[in-house]
């Protein structure tokens, strides 16, 4: 379990975030969202339509991805994240996919010797587009705000790579096959985390001033799963970061925070299934991220809105707490609904 460590920021005109991953009062509570670039505004739609090109071609495009960044910019939030796919990294792994709508892969990875064929990127040469993302973005903010970057945890990697495409319609039977050929999950998994290591260390040195890793698919693993094969990754992962650096742990509406606060990071970002209250209290150490339902937001009403994010701020009384959602935005949330939270949160001041 992590002790309470002092982060080094760059000076920010909003220190927000800053200041609270480094246990500092502050006049109201930090907030942005997962997939706050992207479907839900009509600015991005835009964008895309006009573009033509499928999805995976726009995140190799440094300079789109940093537009498309900064939109949310517009809305007020206290962080941008760069515009880019969990699964960038496994292109220049040799596991090349493309999007309809969905993320495919061209082969699913599935026997040992295709996990041996697998390269470990060199991320200054086989992923300096995103290098140029952040270090693009760090310009274009000149300072204003934090800048986020992120990767896919290894397990979450790997049961898109197995399936070839997204896993949740066969979850179960993935969970099965990786728990059955412990020969090809170890080194798969293995293999993983050096890359994600590698890379998140990457967007550090190109500006990230914090990084979130993500366990997207926590909610669908058995908790002996999780603890066999996801928790020794996290733990390598956030041990192996530059230490100046925060890192922030989402594991979609996982509920056992013994485990998640043992990875090592600095933050946990936990879903509806946590009592903020408690977990605020149980972990002094730790900060906490989350936890408004999405699709309160998805939903539309205002006053259903002001009363999550009132209840969820309530919870932590502003201490240790960045606001976002339980996970990310849903496609059908409207930009009202997003304007509306981020709205209500900042006129929620903290007494000190």
């Amino acid at each position: 379990m992590n002790a309470k460590k002092h982060f080094h920021f760059p000076k920010l005109e909003n220190n927000l975030i800053a200041r609270v991953f480094n246990h500092q009062p502050v006049e109201r509570v930090p907030v942005w969202m997962m997939r706050q670039a992207g479907r839900c505004d009509p600015e991005y739609r835009r964008l895309r339509q006009e573009d033509g090109r499928p999805l995976e071609e726009l995140f190799r495009d440094v300079d789109m991805s940093i537009k498309i960044s900064l939109l949310p910019r517009r809305f007020g939030v206290d962080a941008i994240i760069m515009f880019q796919d969990i699964l960038t990294p496994l292109e220049p792994m040799g596991a090349g996919f493309h999007f309809n709508p969905g993320p495919v892969l061209e082969e699913p990875i599935t026997d040992l010797e295709r996990v041996h064929q697998l390269k470990i990127p060199h991320p200054v040469k086989d992923l300096k587009n995103v290098g140029r993302i952040l270090s693009g973005l760090k310009s274009e903010l000149g300072g204003s705000l934090p800048l986020l970057g992120f990767a896919g945890a290894p397990v979450t990697l790997a049961l898109f790579m197995i399936a070839g495409k997204s896993p949740n319609q066969k979850m179960g039977d993935l969970i099965q096959f990786m728990d059955d050929q412990p020969h090809f999950t170890q080194p798969l998994l293995d293999k993983l985390t050096s890359v994600t290591i590698d890379y998140l260390n990457y967007q550090i040195e190109c500006g990230a001033n914090a990084v979130q890793l993500f366990e997207s698919f926590a909610n669908s693993m058995p908790k002996p799963f999780y603890q066999r094969w996801a928790q020794p990754c996290h733990e390598k992962i956030f041990r192996s970061l530059k230490r100046e650096i925060p890192s922030i742990l989402f594991a979609k509406e996982f509920s056992d925070l013994d485990l998640m606060a043992s990875s090592g990071a600095a933050a946990l970002s936990v879903g509806s299934v946590v009592d903020l209250n408690q977990a605020i209290s149980k972990f002094p150490e730790l900060i906490f991220q989350g936890n408004v339902d999405n699709r309160i937001l998805a939903q539309g009403n205002s006053e259903t809105i002001r009363e999550a994010t009132e209840n969820c701020l309530k919870q932590t009384h502003g201490k240790r707490h960045i606001l976002n959602l339980n996970h990310g935005l849903l496609e059908n949330t409207s930009l009202d609904s997003v304007i509306n939270f981020i709205n209500i949160s900042k006129s929620i001041l903290m007494t000190p």
